[in-house]
């Protein structure tokens, strides 16, 4: 009986080829596109899961609370929380304490040089300071060394396998000596304690170094920051609770112990903190925090991917449901000749349903098939390391097939119970026709797969459009032809002024200048400030950079009152500061005139700075456009240069890096010249973004290209019904024309009717998506309009096709064989 069944559905999809391609290939690209982001969600979702004890280990994060209850959360605690937490609170097992690098400098110079060969330099990203018991807590599998003592003692480093690679090639890394140049930990050799092997599962710790706490210039901040419990906040605090620990109690009583450490000079300084515990595990999803160690996921983006993968499948699953429900004509008389020789309904109703978990079975075959070809190239757009191993996921497979099983169950349920109804008295007698609910169900499918891609089409249009928007917005500085040089050697410090008059003398050269940080980058560095004469609890917080004299003109940053930092003005080196325009209208005062000459303070760690305002600029994009322009201040201070800004003229850029890089080896032998351009470092903000606006808009297409399939298969059998209609009307002097605009006008509407019923749809996600932008496109007309045009080419193609090839039919033809 099955195999008669497995007979039968195959030659049914041979006799109806086009059909039956329609079906598999649709199903298959639903079940792919579903396949590749569910792959890419359970990676998001499986981060530090290998963490031993993943269930007790936290994140400390800190809510910040400023002047007018506005609020910023961060990981980011006191150097002297951890152990103080750990002393106070018996439900804490253990603590640690990290500080990224990447908070102040985005690269670390390491160099290590083996008897008087020529020393092996280069910089290294994703560097981490941290406690000598971290590798207690967190799981890092060591090749070489061990993980209990490889940071007992100072000046230690523990390497990444691929950086000890670099360093020392295939040999053996552990107790050689390295030097590290960095803008925090200093110039100093360390010892290599140790080398892991990063594992092979998603990790929020994305690291390639690890450096000892203790050790460099950092001591002497610790020194003075052991009893600081209210600023200082650049460490983040891991703890890890004993078994059977309630998180939330333990939460409730953080509020004493702030008041009881921190709670006097929170309030001599004018704003509040609210601790609180987030599990590891959960850290990759809380887009929320700020400056955390690596970059997070958005749920919000995943619940996006994931409603397009579930509608994808479904536009699929419509596809083969009205496809099979449409020609339920062409086997009414297979259906009533089998139940006059006496088969029941429950065999047809087996027999339709096999036939559609077959197709879905083969369907399924060919995704699994596709969905490992594209893959790796699915990886490096998603910028994730995807696999899809058999051996290892079983269990996902099984789940995917499952999945498709089930699909064909869905889309062929009511096929198989429809056509096993009919009687076959009235089918055999040719009374039979398609039902009128059977043909509403098919337009309402139609309406529900273009609502769904119309959806689709407004979001891509609306998220490129923001993306051009970030891409040519103003950022209120000239950020083209911005050659940024890191500087963190001792001999590249000393010698910038001599680097940028040597990078000078070449024409193509029109300035240069220096700062601790630039824009587009991380800036920890800020201060609570207030107007000489208040009280310091109306301090206000500042971003804050320090600056050589030609880094303002370099960027060109522009000047609205007061002037820029000048060598004319030898007091300019000590107690003056320049403002934008933000700060200037935070600080209360009347207009930009007015602030000029005027002081402000800060306190720290027991004493008052005093500056003087001598300029505002306009107000420009120091952070990406996620974000308002906040108040910011410029400080002359040479000395805590780490990055060197080098403006090219227009042209091809690669003789001028060139010039650069034999001036640089002129003055600086011994360190690597690297560099990047602004511009690009800038647009690295919108990296999730921009992989979001690619994905959708590659399964938009496919979403597109599938109901487009459907459609064409149901123009297909609307012409292939009405072929003697369309030959009387040929006969009686109807045009091509008239014929397309008969077979067109149907599925016109219907589509038009999706558009209405998606476009407000459509808006509302996108509105919510742009809150996450300070500064964004508006939602307008044309942005429908687009779509709506786009919608009726697609459906004026599709139908098209087999609308002109009806019309072009020999209308002798058409009723010789009707």
């Amino acid at each position: 009986m099955v195999l008669n069944f497995l007979k039968i559905a195959w030659r049914n999809g041979m006799k109806s080829k086009i059909f039956s391609f329609i079906n598999i290939f649709g199903l298959a690209a639903g079940l792919t596109c579903c396949m590749l982001i569910s792959i890419y969600l359970i990676h998001e979702v499986s981060y530090d899961k290998y963490q031993k004890d993943a269930d007790r280990l936290f994140q400390m994060e800190t809510a910040f609370s400023f002047e007018h209850g506005k609020e910023q959360v961060m990981p980011a605690t006191p150097w002297p929380m951890a152990p103080a937490m750990q002393r106070d609170f018996p439900e804490i097992e253990q603590s640690t304490r990290v500080l990224a690098l990447a908070l102040f400098e985005d690269k670390t110079m390491l160099q290590y040089r083996e008897g008087t060969a020529i020393p092996v330099s280069f910089y290294e990203d994703r560097g981490f300071m941290v406690d000598s018991n971290f590798f207690h807590m967190l799981t890092f599998p060591f090749i070489e060394g061990d993980p209990n003592t490889a940071l007992q003692q100072p000046s230690c480093i523990v390497l990444s396998e691929e950086t000890a690679h670099k360093l020392f090639g295939t040999g053996p890394a552990l107790g050689k000596l390295i030097h590290v140049s960095s803008a925090t930990y200093g110039d100093h050799n360390l010892t290599v304690k140790g080398v892991f092997r990063p594992v092979n599962a998603p990790s929020h710790f994305e690291a390639n170094f690890f450096l000892s706490m203790r050790g460099g210039d950092m001591e002497e901040m610790i020194r003075r920051a052991e009893n600081d419990y209210a600023t200082n906040n650049m460490y983040v605090t891991y703890l890890k609770l004993r078994p059977g620990t309630d998180p939330a109690r333990l939460e409730a009583k953080f509020p004493a112990f702030i008041d009881k450490y921190a709670g006097k000079d929170l309030k001599a300084y004018g704003y509040a903190r609210r601790q609180f515990l987030v599990p590891v595990r959960d850290l990759h999803l809380r887009a929320d925090l700020n400056n955390s160690i690596t970059p997070t996921t958005s749920k919000t983006y995943l619940y996006i991917l994931g409603s397009i993968a579930v509608f994808t499948l479904l536009i699929a699953c419509i596809n083969f449901m009205n496809l099979a429900t449409a020609r339920s004509a062409k086997r009414s008389s297979e259906v009533g000749i089998r139940k006059v020789l006496g088969a029941v309904r429950g065999g047809l109703i087996g027999q339709f349903l096999g036939e559609s978990v077959l197709m879905s079975v083969i369907s399924f075959s060919l995704a699994w098939a596709i969905t490992v070809l594209l893959l790796p190239a699915f990886s490096m757009m998603t910028n994730r390391h995807l696999v899809f191993n058999v051996t290892e996921q079983i269990p996902l497979l099984a789940a995917f097939l499952g999945l498709a099983i089930f699909a064909g169950l869905v889309a062929g349920v009511y096929p198989a119970f429809y056509l096993s109804s009919f009687q076959p008295a009235k089918v055999l007698k040719g009374k039979f026709s398609n039902s009128l609910a059977a043909v509403s169900l098919r337009k309402g499918l139609v309406v529900f797969q273009f609502m769904i891609s119309v959806t689709l089409i407004v979001s891509t249009v609306v998220i490129n459009s923001q993306m051009k928007y970030l891409r040519n917005q103003d950022l209120g500085f000239n950020k083209t032809a911005q050659i940024v040089i890191p500087l963190r050697g001792a001999v590249a410090k000393q010698q910038t002024v001599a680097l940028e008059t040597e990078f000078r003398r070449n024409s193509q050269v029109l300035n240069a200048g220096a700062a601790s940080y630039y824009p587009g980058i991380m800036n920890p560095s800020d201060n609570i400030m207030y107007r000489e004469g208040d009280n310091p609890q109306t301090g206000k917080r500042v971003q804050m950079n320090f600056v050589d004299y030609d880094y303002s003109p370099t960027l060109e940053l522009r000047p609205v009152a007061g002037r820029l930092f000048s060598r004319e003005f030898t007091a300019d080196t000590s107690g003056r500061i320049v403002l934008n325009e933000a700060a200037v209208k935070n600080f209360g005062y009347p207009s930009v005139q007015a602030a000029i000459g005027k002081r402000i303070k800060t306190d720290f760690q027991g004493r008052t700075e005093t500056y003087e305002i001598i300029g505002v600029v306009k107000d420009f994009h120091f952070k990406d456009l996620h974000v308002a322009v906040e108040p910011y201040a410029l400080r002359l201070q040479q000395m805590q240069n780490g990055y060197l800004i080098v403006h090219s003229g227009p042209g091809d850029p690669a003789p001028v890096l060139a010039s650069l890089q034999a001036a640089w080896h002129k003055l600086d032998p011994n360190e690597p010249f690297e560099y990047s351009f602004l511009d690009e470092d800038f647009q690295k903000n919108y990296a999730a973004e921009e992989r979001l606006s690619a994905m959708i808009g590659y399964f938009t297409v496919m979403a597109i290209l599938i109901s487009c399939l459907g459609l064409f298969g149901l123009a297909s059998f609307s012409a292939e019904q009405r072929v003697r209609e369309i030959g009387i009307r040929k006969v009686l002097g109807a045009s091509v024309s008239g014929i397309v605009l008969l077979l067109s006008k149907d599925f016109m509407k219907l589509v038009g009717l999706a558009m209405l019923i998606a476009s407000p749809v459509a808006w509302m996600i996108m509105h919510r998506w742009l809150q996450d932008f300070a500064y964004k496109v508006p939602i307008d007309w044309m942005v429908f309009a687009v779509t709506f045009v786009c919608t009726l080419l697609i459906t004026l193609v599709t139908i098209g096709v087999q609308a002109v090839r009806a019309g072009l039919a020999n209308p002798v033809e058409s009723l010789r064989s009707n």
